[in-house]
């Protein structure tokens, strides 16, 4: 039984998790909005139903909270409901000890146009309320802050009454109604079971606009006054025997004292009103517990043949940014799947050449195209439509991640097996959203994020705020995650077709992650036999045929280049020079665990892992290179038996032109054949006159500023 709301380990429970304070009410606003956009392209009934988010007052300051509230007005998400229970207290102290939160919340979304329903005074106030004609009470409750409200809450009816009243003789008159003990006991709104129905009532059957429901509470309410409305309240591990007797006789719990100090629980009579009551709402509900169902279609992976031109290679030069969105554009008009393709993209479409999708498939808007685009006459047209596909989520990351999580979950919350593509700047995924990427991991999404402007050499001229070199460092972190590094179109497609499969053939809760370049270079036909190392991370692409000192060269991504460029080289200093490409170091790397973790629990019968397969009886020296920190490459260098070197791009990124760079973070093909010279040194295979010479052949400094420290 986990604590908190997690799918991953109560599957047939939870939808969605919320415990990481701040997500859930993006999740909930993007999980409306996406009801909506599968009404709208039909591929969901039109039959109701709302997202109900409840969230504290004190996690509403989170900035993903307000600043994602004005979506759902701009989508009119009526289907949409929030629940903010606010009782006025963080873990520590008062949300706004000095202010009043509810007003300020009020103001927030009343502002962004959503519709407010406070629920304020339990019914005890109806009354004073009804006698008071001067609007007494209402000044009064305007002048008293949140700190007040808790003072209150702990004190005695008489210091409450005296506080309260301040020397008001007409109030004073006013309250006389009320007795000190009444006055002590008089509930919170969100402890009326009369008003809380009325409002979320009133909250289902509003329609137009989403609807917040801001519920003031009492932390702790009926505790006791070791907890309620303390501070501590959230510290409080365990009642007392006498502590626990008082709590059951405040709610009229009909057990002896006895049975109430041991922590008993109480169960109506199966003929009981109450029992009656429950067992009929829950048979109306449809059942006892809600649930969470992933009965769906199960769709069948398209075959390589679908992406021909990636399969059979170009001479013209593309980036692999750009074959992937010729991959994509062949999946959205397949007719079997491309119904279930969602692009998304945070206002970069045109950065990675996605143009060409606005006028083919058109952009989600659930109002349609009101105006006639600046660009309408052109081949290319910015169109919005009621029933677009791509989902243009604008400068918001987080928008954008609550989007791929709504998407990638249809298939659990409505059986619809939608398959989301999430394009963004790799610099901009992991490390500005990483929390959300791991509610994703939790809630079983499925589909593919694409890290595009990869690599901290590749894209050139942007500097360091831009320049990625950890995303697949960050993206190893997360457990159910496949993060590859394809350097070739074939490559891509391969684990494309294969990731489909996994996850919609197969059901694999399991979601991928995809870097994408800027640079071009003609894109090589698929060589035989290689879609399976493709898939397990590592293949041999190019064999020497000469003979002389061994050399592997490692390559993944757009760095390949240099590699290749590197073999060359080494071909004049009497090497030959294997060329490897590793598409995914992650892969390889839980792959030899899961082999030493089973050959620690057998060692009577121990196995080889895939790179100890693929290098045993290979020799020679081995030199990888990543346009990601060496600490990628490294992690799988334990099990090569071969002396092994790892170049990549530890530091700060620059805004330089890409030769520039790789110079600066060493990882240009001079520095790629210089670093296996060097181990073939240090292994004996090579004398310090060929050394030297190589030195000034390959312009390699003796002395040179460490990236890592600039």
């Amino acid at each position: 039984m986990p604590s908190y709301p997690h799918p991953r380990r109560l599957p047939d429970f939870w939808q969605l998790p919320t415990a990481s304070m701040g997500l859930s009410t993006p999740s909930a606003i993007y999980q409306a909005r996406f009801m909506k956009y599968l009404e709208n392209r039909g591929l969901k009934p039109q039959n109701g139903g709302k997202v109900w988010c409840f969230i504290g007052d004190g996690e509403s300051d989170e900035p993903e909270v307000l600043g994602t509230i004005n979506m759902a007005t701009r989508d009119n998400l009526d289907n949409l409901v929030m629940v903010v229970n606010c009782n006025l207290q963080r873990l520590d102290g008062p949300v706004r000890g000095n202010g009043k939160i509810i007003q300020e919340l009020e103001r927030s979304y009343r502002g962004a146009g959503w519709n407010v329903i406070k629920v304020i005074w339990g019914s005890e106030w109806d009354e004073l309320f009804s006698r008071d004609q001067d609007g007494l009470l209402q000044a009064r409750m305007d002048r008293a802050v949140d700190g007040d409200y808790q003072f209150y809450t702990v004190s005695d009816g008489k210091t409450v009454r005296d506080h309260w009243v301040e020397g008001d003789d007409r109030l004073a008159q006013l309250m006389n109604i009320l007795n000190d003990d009444e006055i002590r006991m008089i509930r919170r709104g969100g402890h009326d079971r009369k008003k809380v129905y009325a409002a979320f009532e009133k909250a289902s059957k509003n329609t137009g606009k989403p609807t917040v429901i801001l519920m003031k509470t009492v932390k702790g309410d009926g505790m006791g006054a070791s907890a309620e409305g303390q501070n501590t309240a959230h510290q409080k591990k365990q009642f007392t025997p006498q502590e626990r007797i008082d709590i059951g006789k405040r709610f009229g719990i009909p057990l002896s004292d006895e049975q109430m100090a041991k922590a008993e629980l109480y169960k109506p009579a199966a003929d009981s009103l109450e029992a009656q009551y429950l067992h009929r709402h829950r048979r109306k509900l449809g059942g006892y517990l809600p649930s969470r169902d992933t009965t769906q279609p199960n769709l069948t992976a398209p075959p390589l043949s679908l992406f021909k031109s990636a399969i059979e290679g170009s001479s013209r030069e593309q980036s692999t940014t750009m074959a992937f969105v010729r991959m994509l554009a062949s999946i959205l008009k397949d007719k079997a799947l491309g119904r279930f393709v969602v692009p998304i993209v945070p206002d970069e479409a045109r950065t990675f050449g996605m143009e060409s999708l606005f006028k083919q498939f058109g952009i989600y808007s659930s109002e349609g195209q009101k105006y006639n685009p600046v660009d309408a006459s052109s081949l290319l047209p910015y169109k919005e439509s009621k029933d677009g596909q791509l989902l243009q989520e604008g400068i918001c990351e987080a928008g954008a991640m609550a989007s791929f999580l709504a998407a990638g979950t249809a298939y659990s919350n409505f059986s619809v097996p939608m398959i989301p593509f999430y394009i963004f700047y790799s610099i901009f995924g992991f490390q500005r959203v990483g929390d959300m990427i791991w509610a994703c991991s939790d809630s079983m999404t499925k589909g593919f994020l694409l890290g595009a402007t990869a690599g901290r050499t590749t894209l050139n001229g942007e500097g360091l705020q831009h320049q990625d070199g950890h995303s697949h460092v960050l993206s190893s972190t997360v457990p159910n995650l496949r993060s590859y590094d394809p350097a070739f179109a074939y490559e891509l497609a391969v684990i494309v077709q294969a990731g489909i499969k996994s996850m919609y053939q197969e059901g694999e809760n399991v979601f991928y992650y995809l870097t994408l370049y800027n640079q071009n270079y003609p894109m090589p036909a698929m060589p035989e036999d290689v879609e399976e190392g493709i898939i397990k991370g590592m293949y041999c692409y190019q064999r020497s045929e000469l003979t002389g000192h061994k050399v592997h060269l490692l390559g993944s991504g757009s760095l390949m280049q240099e590699v290749m460029q590197a073999a060359k080289i080494l071909e004049s200093y009497a090497c030959s020079t294997d060329v490897w490409s590793v598409t995914s170091y992650n892969e390889l790397l839980r792959q030899a665990h899961q082999v030493e973790r089973q050959n620690r629990l057998t060692p009577e019968n121990t196995q080889k892992n895939y790179i100890e397969q693929l290098m045993l009886d290979e020799g020679g020296v081995v030199v990888a290179c990543s346009d990601f920190m060496k600490s990628l490459p490294s992690s799988v260098s334990n099990w090569f038996p071969q002396s092994f070197t790892a170049l990549g791009t530890d530091g700060f990124g620059l805004s330089e032109a890409r030769p520039e760079l790789r110079d600066y973070f060493e990882v240009d093909a001079r520095y790629i054949a210089w670093s296996a010279l060097v181990s073939l040194y240090e292994c004996g295979q090579l004398d310090d006159d060929t050394l030297k010479t190589a030195r000034v052949q390959l312009q390699v400094p003796t002395m040179k500023p460490d990236p890592t420290t600039f």
